[in-house]
């Protein structure tokens, strides 16, 4: 019977050894795997089961580094951002109001032109000839009066004598104030012809920029004609129009009431220059249903041509200011199921602060409440933080690190007050 158990007795001996061997070969070979190097298939040293150094290393129970920031005291500014359109205050489409050839250009297409600039003139010679006729009408009229102003004072003094009848003399009465009626209307085609006669000459209704040219000299120009000779758009002043969100809208209101002039910023696509400043002069009368938004209107000066018509902008209203507030980077505050916070380093460890927003302005935010000037919060390392995680500051922001280099100076080295 033993010889037949020999086969399970050796089995189950292997495996006690080879279980041995596991258990106890990592900790023996500590030493000699820092010079031979690992083995084929064992763990290498410091394992787990080691309890080697691979334990303390551990990235999770390190201290984390960080970069925290100082919160300052500053005006700030209460802005609403929008995407604004530059828009001119006016756009004239120049016209010729009488047809007939267009004898000069005198404008280059881009110029900028003054009111009252003689543009373009068409072929008078028309409308000269127009207003010759009517004066001649007029001399005729005027000659015929006298002859017949003549006759009736000659009918007068035959009419005393009583050799004329009441009749004949009552029938010249009516000639003359027939030729004087005449004549006030020959007044008024000589006055219609020599209009007619002056808009053969095109001047330019408003101050602005010259578009391109529609018409060239020598084409037929039509009266009142809908492409018109150049268009003139005024660019000083200009305005921008933009909206704002019903939910911002009391702010604004709020302002207006008040009598204040709001400043308005115009800004490039990257909102890295400033265009032009400017002042709100327009609020809609109404708000969008469509869209839950209210239209607004600024003027600029634009004196140097910074801002161009129908060019797109971001617009920053400023609404109000803010004295004194206490700020930090946007990028410092955290968004949570329980509210905004920031990470404030006690002990060398994290804990969290919970706090009340304000405005925003240019990357800083306001703290209404949970912090104040002179506290410093983790601006960098967020991501592996926790309440209660052990911190390592490496660099702390320039407000702080000023004051102990100035400590560590020696006295004859350090800036006089």
């Amino acid at each position: 019977m033993f010889n037949g158990k020999k086969p399970l007795v050796l089995a189950v001996l292997v495996a006690l050894a080879a279980g041995a061997a596991y258990y106890f070969w990592p900790a023996a070979d500590n030493a000699a795997g820092a010079q031979t190097g690992q083995r084929g298939g064992q763990r290498p040293a410091g394992g787990p089961r080691a309890g080697g150094p691979g334990a303390a290393m551990n990235p999770w129970t390190m201290p984390v580094p960080v970069r925290v920031v100082t919160a300052q005291s500053n005006d700030l500014k209460v802005q609403l951002k929008a995407i604004g359109t530059v828009t001119p205050l006016n756009t004239v489409l120049v016209q010729s109001r009488v047809s007939g050839p267009l004898a000069e250009v005198l404008f280059k297409e881009g110029q900028f032109a003054e009111k009252g600039q003689l543009l373009a003139k068409i072929d008078p010679a028309e409308y000269q000839v127009a207003l010759d006729q009517a004066i001649g009408q007029k001399e005729q009229n005027l000659a015929q009066l006298k002859s017949a102003e003549q006759d009736l004072a000659r009918f007068a003094k035959l009419k005393e004598q009583n050799t004329i009848a009441q009749q004949q003399y009552n029938q010249q009465q009516a000639l003359v104030n027939q030729l004087k009626g005449a004549l006030k209307s020959n007044q008024a085609s000589i006055d219609a012809a020599r209009l007619q006669l002056s808009y053969t000459q095109i001047h330019a209704p408003i101050s602005g920029r010259l578009g391109l040219r529609q018409v060239d000299a020598g084409n037929l120009v039509q009266a009142n004609s809908s492409t018109g000779l150049v268009s003139i758009t005024q660019t000083s002043p200009i305005a921008v129009a933009f909206t704002v969100p019903e939910t911002q809208l009391q702010m604004v209101l709020d302002a207006v009431r008040a009598g204040e002039t709001l400043t308005v910023e115009a800004w490039d696509r990257a909102e890295q220059l400033m265009l032009a400043k400017g002042t709100l002069t327009t609020l809609d009368n109404q708000i969008d249903t469509s869209t839950g938004t209210l239209k607004l209107k600024a003027e600029f000066s634009n004196s140097a041509q910074e801002l161009f018509p129908n060019q797109f902008v971001n617009v920053r209203l400023n609404v109000a200011e803010r004295k004194g507030a206490v700020t930090i980077p946007q990028d410092a505050v955290q968004y949570g199921s329980e509210g905004t916070y920031v990470y404030m380093i006690e002990d060398n460890k994290a804990q969290v602060r919970n706090l009340v927003l304000g405005a925003v302005d240019n990357g800083l935010i306001e703290i209404r409440q949970g912090l104040q000037a002179g506290e410093q919060v983790v601006l960098e390392g967020l991501d592996r933080l926790r309440p209660g995680r052990e911190v390592e500051v490496l660099v702390r922001d320039q407000q702080a690190v000023e004051p102990e280099k100035k400590a560590a100076q020696p006295a004859a080295q350090r800036p006089k007050a």
